[in-house]
């Protein structure tokens, strides 16, 4: 079969032929319709990640949509090493894979994939969003972020900031449920520009950025926010002062979504790809074929414009 096969840690993988996979101790074949390039993806590939280095050689993915022999269609986060999301099959757990909702296209599905349910459930589930509170989104223009924006709403937010480089795509936030926009690199003082789009400080902050742009939310945020920890596309440490979680009495949330019970990720992908059915979530998604892998990894470590989807 083919399949984006990894030859060496760090190096970008290489469209070519793989074995095929066959069915084994609880895991089962599947047709792969669309698989989403992750910087997981990237930071496993490294030989970095905390599991360990991925076996040499093995095809990368950590996510996708497929369809089981009975026709069944489904999302799945793992697989069965060697075998990973971006190829023409690939061997998933039989007993962890969650329904995708009529109606939505194939690669909208995995575009929501591990992004989309790290933005709903860590607004639902982890911070456990009330109506009416405000939600400030950093990297609101990111996969996560946007749907984030969009979540938040859904949740019933009252307000919902988006904080992100300024352009077109953060501009297009407002279509999207952002009642305020802020521009990370334009506004001098970044703390006092959150806190007047937030119109007083948010209640809950969904940050995949971590580094400067964190600490300024944190002086934005109201009595007893909840600070989503979510990722760290801006830096993987930060200088924090101890007042800025103990003046707020702020509460910082670590989350990963893999982490998160199955049964919770099974409700909320379903109810999520529902709202994609009906237009009430949308995602920028640009499909790449298994041939142009490459160029889609190196896209990916830069910051791609829409999500990356490869479509075997």
């Amino acid at each position: 079969m083919r399949a984006a096969v990894l030859h060496g840690h760090g190096e970008p993988p290489r469209a070519g032929d793989f074995d095929e996979p066959s069915e084994a101790d609880g895991h089962v074949v599947a047709e792969v319709a669309a698989a989403g390039v992750n910087h997981l993806d990237l930071l496993k590939a490294s030989g970095q990640f905390y599991t360990g280095p991925p076996p040499l050689p093995s095809v990368v993915g950590s996510d996708g949509v497929a369809r089981l022999a009975d026709g069944r269609r489904v999302f799945f986060d793992k697989t069965q090493a060697p075998y990973g999301a971006m190829a023409e099959r690939t061997l998933v757990p039989e007993d962890e894979l969650l329904d995708v909702a009529e109606g939505v296209d194939d690669h909208v599905a995995a575009a929501l994939g591990n992004s989309g349910l790290a933005a709903w459930i860590a607004l639902e589930w982890r911070a456990e969003l009330k109506r009416g509170e405000t939600v400030l989104v950093l990297g609101a223009t990111g996969a996560m972020g946007s749907v984030a924006v969009q979540a938040a709403k859904l949740l019933g937010a009252g307000r919902v900031v988006a904080a992100a480089r300024g352009g077109e795509r953060l501009e297009r936030m407002r279509d999207r449920g952002a009642d305020s926009l802020v521009d990370l690199d334009t506004d001098e003082d970044l703390t006092a520009a959150l806190k007047e789009a937030t119109e007083g400080g948010a209640d809950v902050i969904a940050d995949p950025l971590w580094g400067e742009p964190a600490v300024a939310a944190m002086g934005a945020a109201k009595l007893g926010a909840r600070h989503l920890q979510i990722g760290h596309m801006a830096s993987p440490t930060v200088e924090l002062p101890a007042m800025a979680v103990r003046s707020p009495t702020l509460n910082l949330l670590g989350f990963v979504v893999f982490r998160v019970p199955l049964e919770v990720r099974r409700d909320a992908y379903r109810r999520l790809t529902e709202h994609a059915a009906r237009g009430e979530i949308e995602v920028d998604v640009e499909r790449v074929s298994l041939d142009d892998v490459e160029d889609a990894w190196r896209r990916q470590a830069g910051g791609p414009d829409a999500k990356l989807v490869v479509v075997p």
